[in-house]
């Protein structure tokens, strides 16, 4: 006999939750959802890792300096000042949109500490200051015209970059080239090592304890509040696949001078605005507008300011990364943010993954895009290759990123997950 259950009388089981399938299935569970994302174009930061794997590979083999300590320490140094531009440019390319001025502005704020410090003897640390907020103002004027006016930020930004290299030429004078203290505090900014061995593993310990009980601390808050939250064997594994990493850098940087500071404040930075980005409202609003503008505006979201907010910050990030490129050739002059830096930043929060679409990005994104860049250049080097190969591989590096992004997202919509 057949027994016909009313819809008053049917038990209703709410779905299960997807992460839970995944962890009850253990390390198969993690490899099948590892293919489907696969298979549905979320590739995440695969691509770009994969290539700095190839490149150093291939660098190594054909000169085995490559992955020496020296090479690989001057490598992180030197890539700092164009990271740190690339990580305002990540906020930039989230909401959809780019900057072109950051190098004009990163050259102006190097000219104008050069003067407040060498021509007006302000103290350094207040002319840094000073500089990094002109970046600010800058950026933010930017932004105003963008968001409040509705001038197109490519043409607010070109504009910028135009006038903020002259301005920096009128600020610098007729010599064009002011020289800083090579023992002062922007020249420390990449001349500066902890040459004490505790440091660099010290450093490495505290990020991986800060890893371990911020992911454990999570995880047992998400317990407590009745959602899926890591079990402590996939904690566990997240962090020594940090220690490695950490460990291996902190072993490669004590077998030359020792840790740099610039790779400290770089790194820092990187962590400090991948917080912002994934744990704060700001950063979920940054999102939002990168994802629809309407659909923003009309949750509430203050689109006008936190477009202005992320031109300000581009505008801080790449004056802070001019000071970085001033300190590495120690003076000011003419040709600072000139040159190929612009499109390196660009191209290496693209290359890091970055959609150039707007609404997908991480901070980490500058930090893998580069060192990929860099690795490049610095290998070209070493071989002794010329600068016009490096441009020409490097242009054929972001073409492939950005094809990488168009197919994924076209693969992401036919899979229904865009």
């Amino acid at each position: 006999m057949t027994t016909d259950l009313s819809s008053e009388d049917a038990v209703t089981v709410p779905p299960a939750d997807p992460r839970l399938l995944v962890r009850e299935a253990g390390f198969a569970g993690y490899w099948q959802e590892f293919v489907r994302r696969l298979r549905s174009g979320d590739l995440g930061s695969l691509p770009v890792v994969a290539g700095l794997i190839v490149i150093c590979l291939v660098f190594q083999l054909q000169d085995g300096a490559f992955l020496g300590a020296e090479n690989l320490s001057n490598l992180f140094v030197t890539a700092a000042g164009t990271g740190l531009i690339a990580v305002g440019i990540v906020f930039v390319l989230i909401l959809g949109e780019v900057d072109l001025s950051v190098g004009s502005v990163s050259g102006l704020a190097a000219a104008v500490f050069a003067v407040l410090n060498v021509h007006h003897g302000m103290p350094e640390w207040l002319a840094l200051i000073l500089a990094v907020l002109t970046g600010t103002v800058m950026g933010a004027l930017h932004g105003f015209f963008f968001a409040r006016i509705g001038v197109p930020a490519f043409v607010v930004t070109l504009a910028g970059l135009l006038g903020w290299n002259g301005l920096m030429l009128q600020v610098l004078g007729s010599n064009g080239t002011i020289n800083l203290d090579d023992s002062g505090l922007v020249a420390d900014l990449t001349n500066y090592y902890f040459s004490d061995v505790a440091a660099a593993y010290g450093l490495a310990t505290l990020a991986v304890l800060g890893y371990f009980l911020a992911s454990f601390r999570d995880s047992r808050r998400r317990e407590a509040a009745g959602v899926p939250g890591r079990p402590m064997s996939e904690v566990a594994a997240r962090t020594a696949g940090l220690a490695v990493p950490a460990y291996a850098a902190a072993w490669l940087f004590n077998q030359y001078k020792g840790l740099p500071l610039a790779v400290v404040i770089f790194v820092g930075v990187v962590v400090a605005f991948d917080l912002v980005l994934r744990r704060t409202s700001y950063g979920r609003k940054v999102f939002a507008l990168g994802g629809s503008v309407e659909a923003a505006r009309r949750a509430g979201i203050n689109v006008p300011l936190v477009r202005v907010s992320v031109f300000a910050l581009s505008g801080t990030m790449a004056a802070l990364g001019g000071m970085f490129l001033a300190s590495q050739i120690n003076a000011a002059n003419q040709s600072s943010g000139a040159g190929s830096l612009l499109m390196n930043a660009i191209a290496a929060a693209v290359i890091g993954g970055t959609s150039l679409f707007g609404g997908r990005g991480k901070t980490w994104s500058a930090l893998l895009g580069v060192l990929v860049i860099q690795s490049i250049a610095s290998g070209m080097a070493l071989l002794g290759i010329a600068s016009a190969v490096q441009y020409m591989i490097t242009g054929a590096v972001l073409l492939a990123a950005v094809v990488i992004d168009s197919v994924s997202r076209r693969t992401q919509k036919t899979a229904g997950r865009a």
